[in-house]
């Protein structure tokens, strides 16, 4: 098994997605047990350092709590699983997926999630073969070079990334244990970070291009608004428009899935005090607050779980929520008389 620096358990940079331990960490975690909450008399029953590790392990449920059962999730699961058994059979040019939208729209949880899915299904179909590899997670830095590319491949895997190293040797050994682990799905996320309007970002456009059709793989893009953006513009561009297909993330309206997304996240609560009814009859609060965002309804909830163990109060209220900061684009999207109940709560 591929190892990497990030494979102590007491390394939080191991929960990373763009490591192969993280992302093994993320599957595991996924299909584990769930925790439960303890009966409030064994709960009291607890002596302080059994209290101090149960608490722990709860703020860390919350911290990664997250909003999955989504149709725009469930669509991007069907369409790229679509394309891998589509593309099993193809020698080239391979057809992928774009995840594309607003910021905060949930297009990284989409793109997890269709790795999970792939994952799981070929641990189903190829039990007890750990040394496979079905999916490679990486994310895209900014004014990505080539050799930046490779590299965040390279680092997933767990192979050295010295200054030595050029470009051919790092795709060389990524292309050789992707092909042997029998890697299935590329999931590439902050793909908005590659502008072809440079020279810098057209050959790192290239590199993706080029290990898209040296891996037998289907890459999946994650990013913003890559429909407007100067990813599909161009020779290159058309070139990508040609082989990828796009699934669009989107603030949610109030309606009956907005609601029923609020209630599974407080059915995952895990709260002394909190009474079952009291964050759904919010829902429409926590629309207006949030403006349909996945990502800020998800902090929302998350930070007020949080904080209502670190309180002590073991509840999620209104005022608790209120208590939770925006993000600044929430914010300067809100209307003015929502901002200024906020700042009245």
């Amino acid at each position: 098994m591929i190892t990497s620096p990030a494979d102590s358990p007491d390394d939080d940079f191991g929960r990373q997605l763009t490591t192969l331990p993280g992302w093994r960490e993320f599957v595991s975690s996924a299909v584990a047990e769930p925790m439960v909450t303890l009966p409030q008399d064994e709960y009291d029953a607890l002596n302080k350092e059994d209290k101090y590790t149960y608490d722990d392990d709860r703020l860390d449920h919350h911290a990664r709590l997250q909003v999955v059962a989504t149709s725009t999730v469930r669509h991007t699961v069907t369409c790229g699983r679509r394309l891998i058994i589509l593309n099993r059979g193809a020698i080239s040019a391979r057809r992928g997926l774009i995840v594309t939208g607003p910021a905060n729209t949930g297009k990284t949880i989409a793109l997890a999630q269709l790795g999970l899915a792939h994952e799981l299904q070929d641990r189903r179909r190829h039990p007890g073969q750990d040394e496979r590899i079905p999916v490679l997670y990486i994310t895209v830095p900014p004014a990505a070079t080539p050799r930046m590319i490779a590299a965040e491949f390279a680092r997933f895997l767990g192979l050295p990334v010295r200054r030595s190293s050029n470009i051919t040797d790092l795709t060389e050994a990524v292309v050789g244990v992707c092909t042997k682990a029998r890697t299935g799905l590329v999931l590439v996320d902050e793909i908005h970070n590659i502008s072809l309007h440079t020279r810098t970002g057209a050959e790192a456009s290239d590199t993706l291009k080029y290990f898209s059709e040296r891996i037998p793989a289907t890459f999946a893009y994650a990013g913003i608004d890559i429909e407007d953006s100067s990813l599909l513009t161009g020779t290159r561009g058309d070139q990508i428009a040609a082989r990828f297909t796009s699934v669009a993330t989107h603030p949610f309206p109030y309606n009956a899935e907005w609601k029923a997304l609020v209630a599974q996240m407080e059915a995952n609560l895990l709260l002394h005090q909190h009474k079952p009814g009291i964050l759904t009859r919010l829902d429409r609060f926590l629309h207006t607050r949030t403006g349909g965002m996945i990502g800020t309804l998800s902090h929302q909830v998350r930070g007020a779980a949080v904080d209502a163990i670190l309180s002590g109060t073991e509840k999620i209220t209104k005022q608790g929520l209120l208590a939770v900061d925006l993000d600044i684009a929430s914010r300067r999207n809100r209307p003015k008389s929502t901002q200024a109940q906020d700042g009245a709560g």
